[in-house]
């Protein structure tokens, strides 16, 4: 089966990248620090078919497009390899580049426990995440969040990002502990470490905010985020 949520190693010709992505009722959404990976999975005898689109989110042009558009499509076939599942295809852009990805899973024990959702609720769906540091700090994360129904799953090309919130009224608070998947041993801040975030902020139909405090090994740091809404769970 593939739903679940998993990191994710892929490569495009001799490009290699890394994600996450959520798998379920059919929807595949997840990215890294650039882009947000949009799609579907239909269930076939011998796995799955897979369509997915790639968006921008990080205006930064130091992340460039593997595709060399940032508006691409990927066409694959996805099975299961034990624990793990495997993707083979290619975008519709570059015929003939082959594309391949292995898919990682987050174990279920991981995951966290969804916290509640009240009246008026935020907006299920994935997000990009821009997150930067505090009290003259310099420093800060890309990627994307999946909030769906008190839990929240995301991450970059580095980290992954797991946790709970509440949400009522145009309010939300709630934690994340954010793990590595690829050592990021540029990160002075992150790399290295798992981080445990603690929050709170505000948000409406489109978009939320936060101010948080993280604990990143023996620092204890301040740090705020803005989230916008790129596609509805």
């Amino acid at each position: 089966m593939i739903e679940g949520f998993y990191t994710v190693r892929f490569q495009l010709g001799d490009n290699v990248g890394r994600a996450v992505m959520h798998a379920g009722n059919g929807k595949l959404l997840g990215g890294n620090s650039a882009f947000a990976h949009i799609g579907t999975y239909e269930k076939t005898e011998a796995g799955v078919d897979i369509v997915i689109k790639t968006v921008r989110h990080n205006p930064d042009p130091n992340y460039r497009a593997m595709a060399g558009t940032d508006d691409a499509t990927l066409i694959a076939k996805g099975w299961p390899d034990g624990d793990l599942y495997r993707l083979k295809g290619e975008l519709k852009e570059l015929p003939g580049v082959p594309f391949q990805s292995l898919m990682t899973p987050i174990t279920e024990e991981d995951m966290p426990i969804a916290g509640g959702v009240g009246e008026a609720g935020i907006t299920d769906g994935l997000y990009s995440i821009h997150l930067r540091m505090l009290d003259g700090l310099d420093g800060g994360l890309t990627g994307v969040m999946l909030l769906n129904q008190g839990r929240i799953l995301g991450g970059d090309a580095a980290f992954y990002y797991l946790g709970s919130y509440t949400a009522a009224k145009g309010r939300w608070k709630g934690q994340i502990l954010n793990q590595e998947h690829t050592p990021a041993k540029d990160d002075p801040i992150f790399g290295g470490h798992e981080v445990g975030i603690g929050f709170s902020g505000t948000y409406d139909a489109d978009q939320a905010v936060l101010e948080a405090a993280a604990l990143a090994g023996k620092r204890s740091l301040r740090l705020t985020a803005a989230l916008k809404l790129m596609h509805r769970a």
